[in-house]
């Protein structure tokens, strides 16, 4: 039988060097994939520079480019040195090798065996070393950019008197500076002993020293610069307990010095730097002495001084000096910090009036004149009314509007306008053709009322400008018959929130424009928002960039092509402003002749002594946030202790243009990033008066703002400090979960003691942990106005005036209300609760809801209706004016029952007084427990007890209703005995002034 073993008789099998044919193939392989990543990393690189150019912002790009490539090379080099330098001479200062013990003989086999490599060695040692640290270095360019450039606060703090500026720009940089000496020391040490012991200045088992004078020597220096260096930082410590995170019992993000870091750290840290110092020298003075004692003893000195000085007498300090009268020693801080907050955050000017909130009516047919006057209240709530645009205005399937709506004014009106986008995932066939060269666009801006709904309709807003194109809708523009919009508007909408693709046009293909009842329009983009793709060149790159081999040979690229990417307005804002924050919420504006997307940019630090920190993403989060995150506010984990809306910004929905303006000229964080940056921010009197008209005050900011004011607006130090007076924002009562807060409003009205309608933007607060309303807040935020940015903080003094949760509560076992939500149920429809509008009026608060149905023969919402309360009566009617006439009593109409809501509706008994069913009766005294144990629930802020009490109430009066329409169904024989109701029992079960619950419509 054969050999199958591969035995003598088998093959052998040699192996040796590939072929030569084998060697060139590898080697030609191998360069060919470093060329390939050269040219991923070029085209990355050549992509960036065409698309900043192309938004004629590459200053930004050739400025921000060369600010990281000086750091990477300085501190880069400066690193590599630092270890080379140490290294050479180390090996520079080895002790000549004569009888050798055994520890040298082991290691004299790794001196051998790096001999020969020793130069490329340490080559690459300092080239890895300083790679990494110049990488480290180019991440600081922002604090690079702010320490040459920075500009004076003109403010000076308590502590030190130094200029805010210093803690903004200054201290963060020298920190940095300090964190790479400190790292450029220890590896030096650490290089420089591992030499020493490689090559004999360091012994370790060997008799005899234990270090050659020339390591004791170097190794001294390099300690001696290590300890000076923590003398630099103690000293610096000192300043940067102005900016020192903590807490105190009122505020969770205190920063500032306290009792004890005045009296006790602060001493502390001079102590340690001057035995730092001390210790320093004597580590330099090795080199003369040539010895480690003394400035080990001075080390240990320093150590023992660090927990002593440093540690336990703070703790001591606080323990007996702090704790057993903590507010009156910590009273001269909480004012710095108070006031430093307040300016921080542009709330310093902010002073709450005391305002009654609980007014009752008096003049009805006046105060129902002066409800008008007072407020343009919005009924189509942006929140909710996007399916309706959609159903009614989204033409074609393949378009979309914004989850939320925006809100905006035009001629006067208060106007929801939203932007008809493409929507991609709608379209019925996906290819690349598809996607990136025939969709490439939306169409038009829907523009409705925000105050009407449409006369004769079912409750659908009343556009003012629809259709595809869209038009000016005359019949609901009288006093303006030529509309809200430029008539010749460009309606191409190609930069966009929900534009995220990126498109190639202008070339050989034609784009899908629109369809009408004539079929498809085509079109072929001529602006100049793109990058142009007929250089083979920019086809190569991009086709790399982009991982589309198929831009290298399709025809469908050729002249006049130009790709279009970054087209959202946050984006591109980003880009071309990278030191800016970006509002969450990018709103649309028709603008003369384009629609420009209007950004809120702010300039922002951690740096203000004494202000209190506050998390970005936290503070800004509401409902709306929950549920679009498109709203989340840009750098969402930031902390920041200073923030300014310096930067109003502009995006044209046609072709991208990017323009940022100056907004606040005060502000010294914008005027250092204007030097850094010069150019690329135009002044504020470059702002168009017809966009001027557009901008507002922005929601993030007056976000931060008011959860800020829920301390903040507390000026006494005691006060403060015992956290008395403290307010939050509450829940939005329509969103249906807790902990997401009620977003702020706009809304056009005069707040007390002005006579004219302002565009605002409003919010509420309650108390600490209850549900009851203590504060109202409004902004002026029309930036046409003289008062622009004034904020309005109505204290409210009334007792148990109703937030908006509890009114909310109240509102839902309204007996109407009841009666409507089980007529929806059994039409198996939904309601929908719209934006609780609440305005302040003559002493009191007026409250406004829109309510919708979805459902049934209804697919989108529909207003059906209007909730309104003022001075403890509840009207709700199928429209505004009905609800406001019933409200104040106008036109004869029948005040509602003053208990609903201001209490919530007691049950009613059957409004035939001589008769009274027996499962009635029960129902009604179910209905009634039920009613007191909400009560009950409600004075101790129960809200669980009190939410199951409300099922319990409106299942005993679905009860009633149905035992009472049985009842009324039978023969008068069978009924049974008169029995007096409840509505006629003695005054003592009610009081005098109350209604019958016979008389309130139930």
């Amino acid at each position: 039988m054969p050999d199958r073993g591969g035995g003598p008789s088998g093959p052998r099998i040699r192996v040796g060097r590939p072929s030569r044919r084998a060697r060139t193939l590898l080697m030609t392989l191998g360069v060919l994939a470093v060329l390939a990543m050269v040219f991923v990393m070029f085209a990355g690189f050549w992509t960036d520079w065409l698309w900043y150019r192309s938004v004629n912002y590459s200053s930004v790009f050739t400025t921000t480019l060369w600010t990281k490539i000086g750091l990477f090379v300085v501190f880069g080099l400066l690193m590599a040195a630092a270890i080379g330098v140490n290294i050479w001479l180390a090996h520079r200062l080895r002790p000549p090798l004569s009888a050798m013990s055994l520890e040298q003989q082991s290691l004299d086999r790794y001196r051998m065996g790096i001999a020969p490599y020793k130069k490329w060695l340490l080559l690459g040692i300092t080239a890895l070393v300083g790679l990494i640290a110049g990488a480290s270095a180019s991440g600081q360019w922002r604090t690079w950019m702010l320490w040459v450039n920075g500009q004076s606060f003109g403010q000076k703090d308590p502590q030190f008197g130094m200029d805010v500026s210093f803690y903004a720009f200054d201290l963060p940089w020298y920190r940095f500076v300090l964190g790479f000496g400190f790292g450029a020391v220890v590896l030096s040490l650490i290089a420089a002993a591992l030499v020493h012991y490689l090559y004999g200045g360091l012994r370790i088992t060997s008799p005899g020293a234990r270090a050659t004078a020339a390591a004791t020597g170097h190794l001294s220096v390099l300690l001696g610069i290590f300890v000076a260096l923590k003398a630099v930082a103690y000293w610096l410590d000192r300043y940067g307990l102005a900016v020192k995170s903590g807490n105190v019992k009122a505020a969770d993000n205190w920063v500032g010095l306290r009792y004890v870091d005045a009296n006790a750290y602060l001493p502390a840290k001079t102590i340690l730097f001057c035995i730092a110092v001390i210790c320093a020298v004597l580590f330099f003075a090795t080199l003369w002495r040539r010895t480690w004692q003394l400035p080990l003893i001075g080390l240990g000195l320093m150590v023992l001084s660090a927990v002593l000085v440093g540690g336990l007498y703070p703790a001591i300090v606080q323990k007996f000096q702090v704790q057993p009268n903590e507010q009156a020693k910590e009273t001269p801080y909480i004012e710095k910090n108070i006031e430093a907050t307040r300016k921080a955050y542009g709330i310093d000017g902010v002073k709450p009036k005391d305002y009654e909130g609980n007014a009752a009516i008096t003049d009805g047919a006046a105060q129902r004149k002066r409800a008008d006057e007072t407020a343009s209240y919005r009924v189509n709530d942006p929140n909710i009314v996007s399916p309706t645009f959609k159903t009614l205005e989204q033409k074609r399937k393949y378009y979309q509007f914004p989850t939320t709506l925006d809100v905006d004014r035009y001629n006067g009106q208060d106007t929801v306008i939203g932007l008809r986008e493409l929507d991609l995932g709608q379209i019925d066939k996906r290819n690349w053709i598809n996607d990136h060269f025939i969709y490439t666009h939306g169409y038009g801006a829907v523009a409705a009322k925000g105050t009407e709904v449409q006369a004769g309709s079912e409750g659908s807003p009343a556009f003012t400008e629809n259709g595809l194109p869209t038009k000016n809708n005359a019949s609901n523009t009288p006093s303006n018959p030529e509309g809200a919009f430029d008539e010749d508007y460009q309606q191409r909408i190609y930069f966009g929130e929900k534009t995220r693709q990126y498109s190639i046009v202008g070339g050989p293909q034609k784009e899908l424009d629109y369809e009408d009842s004539d079929g498809q329009k085509t079109y072929s983009y001529d602006g100049k928002g793109g990058i142009d793709l007929s250089s083979p060149l920019n086809r190569a790159t991009y086709a790399a960039a982009f991982g589309e081999p198929q831009m290298l040979y399709s025809g469908a690229i050729g002249e006049g092509s130009q790709i279009l990417y970054n087209r959202t307005p946050k984006e591109r804002v980003e880009a071309v402003a990278p030191w800016l924050t970006i509002d969450g919420d990018a709103y649309p504006a028709v603008v003369g002749d384009r629609i420009q997307w209007i950004v809120d940019a702010y300039t922002t630090s951690d740096g203000y002594p004494y202000a209190s920190r506050t998390t970005l993403g936290d503070t800004t989060a509401d409902s709306l946030t929950d549920q679009d995150s498109q709203r989340a506010v840009v750098a969402q984990e930031n902390q920041v202790n200073y923030i300014r809306n310096s930067v109003k910004a502009t995006v044209d929905a046609y072709d991208g243009t990017v323009n940022l303006y100056t907004w606040d000229e005060k502000d010294p964080v914008l005027k250092t990033w204007k030097k850094a940056f010069p150019g690329t921010v135009k002044a504020k009197s470059d702002i168009a008066p017809e966009l001027l008209e557009h901008l507002r005050y922005p929601q993030d900011m007056f976000k931060v703002q008011r959860e800020l004011l829920g301390l903040y607006h507390v000026t006494n130090a005691d006060q403060f400090y015992n956290a008395s007076d403290v307010w939050e924002v509450p829940d939005d009562p329509t969103s249906g979960k807790k902990g997401q807060a009620v977003p702020p409003y706009y809304l056009s009205l005069a707040m007390p003691g002005q006579s004219q309608q302002k565009f605002s933007l409003t919010t509420t607060f309650t108390p600490d942990n209850r549900p009851n309303l203590s504060a109202f807040m409004a902004v002026d935020a029309d930036a046409t106005s003289d008062s622009y940015g004034s904020i309005d903080l109505l204290r409210v003094t009334g007792d148990e005036v109703d937030g908006p949760v509890q009114w909310q509560n109240k509102l839902n076992t309204n007996n109407d209300v009841g009666r409507f939500t089980r007529e929806m149920e059994n039409s198996q429809s939904s309601l929908l609760f719209g934006n609780l509008l609440t305005v302040p009026m003559d002493r009191g608060f007026l409250y406004v809801e829109p309510i919708y149905v979805k459902g049934n023969d209804a697919q989108y919402p529909l207003l059906k209706k209007v909730a309104v309360s003022y001075g403890g009566r509840t009207a709700f009617e199928d429209n505004l004016g009905d609800a406001l006439n019933k409200v104040f009593d106008a036109e004869g109409a029948e005040p509602a029952d003053p208990t609903d809501p201001g209490e919530p509706d007691e049950p009613s008994e059957p409004s035939d007084p001589g008769t009274q069913d027996p499962t009635v009766k029960e129902a009604l005294d179910d209905a009634q427990a039920a009613f007191d144990k909400g009560e009950a629930a409600l004075k101790e802020g129960d809200w669980q007890a009190y939410g199951e009490a409300q099922d319990e109430l409106q299942a005993a009066l679905r009860r009633a209703d149905a035992a009472q329409a049985a009842a009324d169904d039978k023969p008068a024989a069978e009924k049974p005995a008169a029995e007096k109701p409840a509505a006629e029992k003695p005054a003592a079960d009610k009081p005098a002034d109350e209604k019958p619950a016979g008389d309130s419509g139930s």
